[in-house]
């Protein structure tokens, strides 16, 4: 029975990226051809500079940094360890919001510039324009390198001295040794850093819709608002799941195709090079850039922007809308977890490989867009509504309206759909902690599988399942596309009420509402200093 309502719950998980990959086989619309001789080329233009500068950019950004806190010494590098995660925090829309008001031609920086250089119009100086896909690249770089910073610096922090000690009396410096040795030994790590980087900047709707750059996400929220065409949109974003299965395809060939074996236990890790004079100086601004262009300058900028004319903190509207995203969070932290734990335990209990590639297949929402997940969503619940509507109209004569589509139950099922990859990892790596025999011997003390899992394993897993709702949360409260196309009529969260705030030019007011948003997005961060910290000390 529990293996049975596994594979369900599994199905109904799968079902809506099923719904999204069936619109392959509908017939092309008349909207869906105007948008393929329009404005396709420019999508699939934009797309592939977004991930050649934000791919190139990670890897830049997020390798040398994990190298240098890792292998180098220099001023606050161990300071830097915990200081490159803190962009970790903040949403790419927020950033977004925040560079959009401190570099525009009226903003803090130009304005500065003029009057110390006495320069009167546009005309005078030459300034970068970011208001396109190029300037929005780099934004999301500054925020998604974190991705590949924390696996390359675990790749590189599990490297012995031997292979280093090799290359050296090969008359390889410390720069030729890391780009020979230790790089191609990181590479798989990096590769699968630069995955999640990739499939979060195609996953960005605010930022692209607030700079007017045309992306997938954007042409899909745009056809099914916009335009009406529920089949287009479907197409549309067909188009990008393909873009984030060929992700995920590249990201397995490199991890599964790069083996390395790396010395026993007791193998001595690689030594420290202690950098100094301009070295350690050029070491320095390698690491603190990233962290004031991608945390410190944005949280500046918007306590600026909300001191200067934000949501006052008691108001009424604003508790209204904070009340709205933490009981979303909290709804669906606890479901999610709940979820995950019937999937995990489930195929603890049965090992059958039909279950356990459905389970598997079922966590795949989490590299799919939250645009994709909205309108695979919709389209069967719908379905759904529309049929019993139907029903009820043919046998008594009365109209159910919608049922489920446009409620917090929708809102719910998208969540459900796009984060449960991250609860059912570490509710799955808490299980694996817990020896097999322990089951064995509550089921012969006569425990049902229920009572296994309440009485036994429950108390083992709750720094696990604390871990997974606390990030399901946090996640939840950021998460933008998904809620604002699916949630109920006239139920704002935060992060809906900041893109509307900053779509209506309304950066001071929504400065409130981000800085709540990052502020609550700092938990995660300080949870995996923790984590990281341990780590360290066990090593």
């Amino acid at each position: 029975m529990l293996v049975a309502a596994t594979a369900l719950v599994a199905a109904l998980v799968l079902l809506p990226i099923l719904s999204v990959a069936s619109s392959m086989f509908s017939p092309r619309t008349d909207v869906m051809a105007h948008l393929a001789s329009t404005i396709l080329p420019d999508l699939l233009i934009n797309t592939g500079i977004l991930v050649l500068v934000v791919g190139l950019g990670t890897i830049s950004i997020g390798v040398v940094s994990a190298w240098l806190v890792t292998q180098c010494r220099f001023p606050f590098s161990r300071a830097f360890v915990w200081l490159l995660l803190l962009p970790l925090a903040i949403p790419g829309y927020i950033i977004g919001y925040a560079y959009a008001d401190f570099l525009a031609f009226a903003g803090p920086l130009q304005t500065g510039l003029r009057e110390m250089f006495g320069w009167a119009s546009p005309r005078d100086y030459w300034f970068p324009n970011v208001y396109n896909v190029w300037g929005v690249s780099v934004m999301l770089t500054c925020v998604l390198y974190p991705y590949v910073y924390l696996l390359a610096r675990a790749a590189f922090l599990e490297q012995t001295a031997n292979a280093f000690d090799a290359s050296r009396a090969l008359g390889h410096g410390p720069w030729s040794a890391f780009a020979r040795v230790a790089l191609p030994l990181a590479r798989p790590a990096i590769a699968a850093g630069v995955a999640l980087a990739l499939m979060e900047a195609l996953a960005d709707f605010g930022t692209m819709q607030y700079y007017g750059v045309r992306t997938f996400t954007t042409a899909i929220y745009r056809t099914w608002f916009g335009m009406g065409d529920q089949t287009a949109a479907a197409q549309l974003a067909t188009g990008l799941l393909v873009f984030v299965l060929v992700l995920i395809a590249l990201e397995l060939h490199a991890r599964g195709a790069q083996r390395y074996t790396q010395v026993g236990r007791g193998a001595r890790k690689a030594p420290a090079f202690r950098l100094r004079g301009w070295r350690a100086a050029l070491a320095f601004v390698a690491c603190a850039s990233p962290v004031i262009a991608g945390f410190v300058a944005p949280v500046l900028i918007l306590v600026r922007l909300h001191l200067i004319g934000g949501d006052p903190f008691m108001s009424e509207r604003f508790w209204r809308y904070a009340a709205n995203s933490l009981t979303l969070a909290a709804m669906a932290a606890v479901l999610l977890v709940g979820v995950a734990v019937l999937l995990a335990y489930a195929t603890r209990l049965s090992q059958a490989k039909p279950l356990l590639v459905l389970v598997r297949v079922s966590t795949i929402g989490y590299a799919v867009p939250g645009t994709v997940v909205a309108v695979g969503v919709l389209a069967p619940l719908g379905a759904f509504d529309n049929a019993v509507d139907g029903f009820f109209r043919e046998t008594f004569g009365i109209s159910t309206g919608l049922i489920l589509s446009g409620t917090v139950v929708a809102v719910l099922f998208a969540y459900l759909v796009r984060f449960l990859a991250i609860a059912y990892g570490s509710v799955e790596s808490g299980f694996l902690k817990i020896s097999r025999t322990m089951d064995d011997a509550a089921r012969m003390l006569g425990e049902k599988p229920g009572g296994v899992v309440a009485r036994v394993h429950a108390p083992l897993l709750r720094g696990s399942l604390v871990t997974a709702a606390l990030i399901v949360f946090v996640d939840v409260l950021k998460e933008l596309p998904a809620t604002l196309i699916v949630r109920p009529f006239n139920f704002d969260t935060l992060a809906v009420r900041v893109y509307q705030l900053a779509s209506d030019e309304r950066l001071a007011q929504a400065a409130t509402g981000a800085l709540a948003i990052v502020a609550v997005g700092i938990l995660p961060v300080l949870l995996l200093m923790r984590v990281m910290a341990k780590g360290e000390s066990a090593r």
